[in-house]
């Protein structure tokens, strides 16, 4: 049974020593998971990776840069955001020592003959970390819950203790 093409793959074969860049752009959709586009991602993505390659091993570096369509979580109204991500990635050779861990990278080990990286779940991940955990329409003037000022309107009866106890707690979690 053949094996299916990587989504976003780099070729190490014939790459020499050195720093080298690559972009690529996919759709949401080829990724066939169904997390990337219900996480409100169904436009095109793109991606930039930067591989710096020596003789110990292989520093890749991920950046996406994908729009999605979220939900305010207040107001429920449709907003498109341009989301970002980014990934820090060595693999290790395995007749290398063990890298020091000072940097905030993960590290993994390849083989020296290793032909291609397929960095298509690392992007995956990435895009699915990049959205936001709250989603808020703070600009958008259709969403009659939140106010810029963090006031509601002052023509409004006053209100009772539950009432100011709730509105404390939604501007906390703002």
């Amino acid at each position: 049974m053949p094996k299916e093409r990587a989504l976003i793959e780099i070729r190490l074969a014939g790459l020499s020593d050195g720093v080298h860049e690559f972009d690529f752009t996919c759709a949401a959709g080829d990724f066939k998971d169904t997390a990337v586009t219900e996480a409100g991602f169904v436009k095109e993505l793109s991606v930039r990776v930067v591989i710096d390659k020596n003789e110990d091993g292989i520093a890749v570096s991920l950046e996406t840069s994908a729009s999605a369509e979220l939900a305010c979580d207040i107001c429920l109204v449709p907003i498109t955001r341009e989301l970002e991500g980014s990934y820090h990635v060595y693999y290790v050779y395995d007749q290398a020592e063990e890298p020091e861990s000072d940097r905030n990278e993960e590290y993994r080990l390849i083989d020296r003959n290793t032909v291609s990286l397929d960095l298509t779940e690392d992007v995956r991940e990435t895009l699915l970390l990049s959205v936001p955990m709250k989603v808020t329409c703070e600009d958008n003037p259709a969403c009659h819950v939140y106010r810029p000022g963090g006031k509601e309107d002052s023509g409004r009866a006053e209100e009772s203790s539950w009432q100011e106890t709730l509105e404390k707690l939604k501007d906390k979690y703002r």
